[in-house]
């Protein structure tokens, strides 16, 4: 690796907890000499002659020393997580009860985990693929049902075991193209031209429904971008804080208040979704509005969907059915959200029917429930169980659409037949690029990089 390189040789320490206030703190070590170096600072069974998967009461001494009664619990290699020797030490949550342990155990021989050591280790002694390493920081970053589930199903290894069935059916072939390379001066054939067309159009469709999976994966990992758009003065903002449940956006009567975009997220039935309120979209003099609105369009060309309000005491249908021209450009679902409603008479009420709008009523939160349950609709993630590979990583996304693009070539190849060294080629293109998903392909910089952004500890 780069001038961070890991040396697994190396005992490495850190807290495993998350600091701040609770009962209990847990210092992980992992590595070789992780039993012995716990040994010399813990008093009460010697820890070198217990069984795997056991926990020891006693206490950790700096000497003659108390530092404070533990629980000492054992994972002997290649029986745990780093597939190494690991000891964790449960202490009370003090911050210099902590301190003190991590450095006396860091006198005795172990050296300060870096940032995903420990996950960095599980890797590369075969605990886990890459894919599933990564699985890790997304399960820790969870905030919803949604992100949990996917994180946890790639963890277990669904995503993975779906990319290995599909190289080993590859590989199958490949071995075969390269051993037609052995005999080219013979002319021959070992690998069915028939046989593997047919296997790289399966391959194909089931990458290609990974690469589709990725909007909602990414969706149910990361929320959804959800812009409140509209005129300026319909509601916006009392609409984001009904929402939210709490004043987070200024409200007035005073058109443009908002100027900016204001962002928050909930959490809707284990869907996490991010609501930015918006400046109002109209013409201005303004140079600070004009910014504003400016912006409000850029958020609106990235969001996921738009919820466009209108207030019928401004605006005819007319007027409306114009404003949503430039909406319907951007080819992003929207809905039209109608607020104020409890002004309207029914007649009024029954004349934007055209809109096939919903109806509420922001300031006295009528219709807010009812709006939640149209969010969930549209984002359209019923239906979805915990067996569904998803692809939530834009690493992976690009790996993938690597690999089809290889898997193009070497149909290209087939129809239009190429001499089996150029087939090899592009055949051992798509294996790459499958491999770098789960780190069967990996490079030092790659490893820093996804590694790097782990917590330390974990």
């Amino acid at each position: 690796m780069s001038e961070n390189t890991i040396t697994q040789q190396d005992t490495i320490v850190a807290l495993a907890t998350a600091n701040g206030n609770g009962a209990i703190a847990v210092v992980r070590l992992s590595g070789e000499h992780a039993i012995s170096i716990c040994n010399e600072v813990f008093r009460g069974k010697d820890l070198s002659t217990q069984p795997s998967h056991t926990i020891h009461f006693g206490t950790i001494r700096d000497g003659e020393e108390i530092l404070d009664e533990v629980l000492v619990s054992l994972f002997i290699g290649p029986n745990s997580y780093t597939k190494e020797h690991v000891v964790e030490i449960s202490t009370h949550n003090s911050s210099y009860i902590i301190e003190r342990v991590i450095n006396l155990l860091i006198k005795k021989g172990a050296r300060a985990a870096r940032p995903g050591e420990f996950t960095l280790r599980a890797f590369l002694n075969g605990g886990l693929d890459l894919s599933q390493a990564e699985a890790v920081a997304d399960l820790i970053a969870s905030n919803s049902a949604a992100s949990h589930q996917v994180a946890m199903q790639q963890m277990r290894g669904g995503f993975s075991n779906q990319l290995k069935q599909l190289r080993e059916d590859l590989i199958t072939f490949a071995s075969l193209i390269e051993l037609e390379l052995d005999f080219s001066e013979e002319d021959v054939e070992f690998a069915n031209r028939e046989q593997l067309k047919v296997l790289i159009l399966k391959i194909y469709e089931v990458i290609n429904k990974l690469i589709r999976s990725f909007e909602q994966g990414n969706v149910m990992k990361n929320g959804v971008p959800v812009v409140i758009a509209g005129k300026p003065n319909v509601g916006k903002s009392t609409l984001l804080n009904a929402l939210l449940n709490e004043e987070r956006a200024i409200v007035s009567d005073i058109a443009g208040t908002t100027r900016d975009t204001i962002e928050d997220e909930i959490n809707i039935n284990g869907v996490t979704f991010r609501f930015i309120d918006t400046a109002g979209i109209r013409e201005t003099a303004d140079v600070v509005e004009a910014i504003g609105v400016e912006r409000t369009r850029e958020k609106m060309k990235l969001a996921r969907l738009i919820v466009y309000l209108v207030d019928p005491t401004q605006d005819t249908i007319s007027e409306v059915l114009k404003q949503l021209e430039e909406v319907k450009s951007l080819d992003i679902p929207y809905v039209v959200i109608v607020n104020k409603a409890d002004l309207l008479a029914d007649a009024e009420r029954a004349a934007f029917d055209v809109l096939e709008a919903s109806f509420i009523s922001a300031k006295s939160q009528d219709g807010v429930e009812e709006l939640k349950d149209l969010l969930l609709e549209q984002v359209n993630l019923k239906g979805l169980n915990a067996d569904d590979v998803m692809v939530t990583n834009i690493r992976h996304l690009e790996a993938l659409k690597n690999t089809q693009a290889a898997l193009e070539r070497v149909l290209g190849g087939i129809d239009n037949p190429v001499t089996s060294d150029f087939l090899a080629l592009d055949i051992r293109q798509a294996l790459y690029h499958l491999g770098e998903i789960t780190g069967q392909v990996s490079t030092d910089d790659l490893l820093d990089n996804i590694f790097s952004k782990f917590c330390i500890g974990k």
